[in-house]
């Protein structure tokens, strides 16, 4: 028997993946079938099931790949010295994250901002996915938090404020970003970097006296 290659079992995952997000997406966890998921993704069971048992590991798969590789790209921002400022940094990592999934779809639009909702939403009754979430957010609030460090040791940021205080804020930031996304329609990742360069040109109480 011929044996399959790693690269095929990777487009396999994937295609399971994009499928179940996009149903997600569209219907909700609850509302969504596994053979919703195997309609979409236009495979058979057997071939899912060989990869995950059920919606919750489809979840949970969605979920740590999406957080992983946020917090890898902050973790490498963290190791620049200094890190880039905060208006191009977000940019650059929210922009490589929605064109890294700007292929899905739901009703003809971009479905990751949407898939972003449903996750919070299914947190309230979901004890694990609450704990991958809180897990993964830490790990990204940590990334943060040391980028924030270089900005203070490199004279950057004001230093009489918690690292941990501006990550929650830029974090904050963004989640709220994709809010707005998902309910008032699709909008340029340069939105949200003007809008952080406005508010951090704004003089503080020690500099405007």
């Amino acid at each position: 028997m011929a044996r399959v290659s790693q690269e095929h079992l990777d487009a396999r995952r994937r295609q399971i993946l994009d499928g179940a997000a996009i149903c997600f997406a569209r219907n909700g966890f609850h509302a969504t079938s596994m053979q919703d998921v195997l309609k979409e993704a236009d495979l058979s069971a057997g071939a899912v099931y060989r990869y995950f048992r059920g919606k919750e590991e489809l979840i949970g798969a969605i979920v740590a790949e999406v957080l992983g590789s946020v917090r890898a790209a902050f973790e490498e921002a963290a190791l620049q010295s200094p890190p880039q400022p905060p208006d191009e940094l977000v940019t650059s990592v929210l922009g490589r994250t929605l064109a890294a999934r700007e292929s899905l779809l739901v009703d003809g639009r971009p479905a990751f901002p949407r898939l972003v909702i449903q996750v919070w939403t299914e947190t309230l009754r979901n004890d694990e996915l609450a704990a991958l979430l809180r897990e993964g957010y830490g790990s990204v609030r940590a990334a943060w938090s040391k980028i924030v460090e270089g900005y203070q040791e490199a004279g950057m940021m004001r230093t009489d404020v918690e690292p941990d205080h501006v990550a929650r804020t830029m974090i904050a930031a963004v989640l709220g970003f994709l809010a707005q996304q998902s309910l008032f329609g699709p909008a340029p990742v340069e939105v949200l970097r003007d809008g952080l360069r406005a508010l951090m040109s704004m003089p503080d109480d020690q500099s405007a006296g």
